[in-house]
């Protein structure tokens, strides 16, 4: 039988997906699973998961300060105002995914937050609208994608988001505390469950 944890020099037992990476360990340790109620945070993470879409996490996570440097911290009024010689810019930054579809998305994709937030005064109130009933942890992997991913993303695909499958936002989901996807036995589940 596959096991989900590990046990790490710390003597913590983790969800184990980080392995040894100190960058990934913390990341699982004290923010994947944690709900996220800040607009700015949630768009970055957003943003980011867009930029994920056919990558590892670890590498937007190595990168993630140089996005918040290019996109000015991902201020959603800023980014949202965005133009022509931004996405020039960000093109020419070695220290992000340059990736022309994925920054213009980031910047239509800001527009439409803010769109959100006039709707339903914050994102946070908009994204509550999907969450799941609480379920037990995962046994084997968690899904790709479930019904409340599907249904969001299509709602974000309605309003002109882009880079917002369903698959990517389950990851997105369980990163905000949406779902708690830390298994059984993970140090960090019973954390996520007294925050949300």
């Amino acid at each position: 039988m596959t096991t989900h944890l590990l046990t790490g020099p710390d003597g913590f037992t983790r969800c184990w997906w980080p392995g040894s990476d100190p960058q990934y360990v913390s990341y699982h340790d004290t923010e994947w699973g944690f709900p996220v109620r800040n607009d700015r945070l949630l768009f970055q993470k957003l943003s980011l998961d867009s930029f994920q879409a056919g990558l590892a996490w670890i590498t937007i996570l190595r990168k993630r300060e140089a996005f918040r440097d290019a996109f000015d911290g991902f201020d959603i009024d800023t980014v949202a105002a965005y133009g022509s010689r931004d996405v020039d810019r960000l093109l020419n930054n070695a220290g992000i995914v340059r990736h022309r579809g994925k920054i213009e998305a980031t910047i239509s994709n800001a527009r439409g937050a803010r769109d959100l937030i006039d709707e339903f005064g914050s994102l946070a109130t908009y994204f509550d609208r999907y969450t799941p009933p609480s379920l037990p942890a995962p046994i084997g992997d968690p899904p790709a994608q479930t019904a409340e991913s599907m249904a969001l993303s299509k709602d974000l695909k309605s309003r002109g988001f882009r880079f917002v499958g369903p698959t990517i936002i389950y990851a997105f989901m369980q990163a905000i505390g949406m779902v708690n996807d830390h298994y059984d036995g993970c140090f960090v589940r019973p954390l996520v469950e007294a925050a949300q």
